[in-house]
C-alpha cells in the first residue's frame, strides 16, 4: 500500500509576510506568461496563504509550497521545504 495521495501542485515562492498570523506564512509566487497580442513574457504574480507549523519560516526565504487539504477559509497550502535562507543582519 503506498501513502500517495494523488497529484498535488508544488510552488516555489518567497516569503513575504510571517509571524503575523499563528502557523502561516504569506508566499508570494511569480509565474511568467505570454502576452497574446503583444507576444511578450509578462510577470505575474499570486499569493498564497501557506501552513508553517514551527513557525520556522522568515521573510524573504524561498520555500516550496504544496497543495493540501483545507486548513481555513483561505489556507490550502502546506510548506514543504526551505530551498533558500534569507542572508541575516
Amino acid at each position: 500500500m503506498t501513502t500517495e495521495r494523488g497529484n498535488r501542485r508544488v510552488m516555489f515562492g518567497v516569503v513575504k509576510s510571517a509571524g503575523k498570523m499563528e502557523k502561516t506564512v504569506t508566499v508570494l509566487v511569480e509565474r511568467r506568461v505570454r502576452d497574446p497580442r503583444l507576444k511578450k513574457y509578462i510577470t505575474r504574480h499570486t499569493t498564497y496563504l501557506a501552513h508553517d507549523e514551527q513557525n520556522q519560516y522568515q521573510v524573504g526565504d524561498k520555500v516550496t509550497i504544496i497543495e493540501s487539504r483545507p486548513l481555513s477559509k483561505n489556507k490550502r497550502w502546506r510548506v514543504q521545504k526551505l530551498i533558500e535562507r534569507k542572508p541575516g543582519i
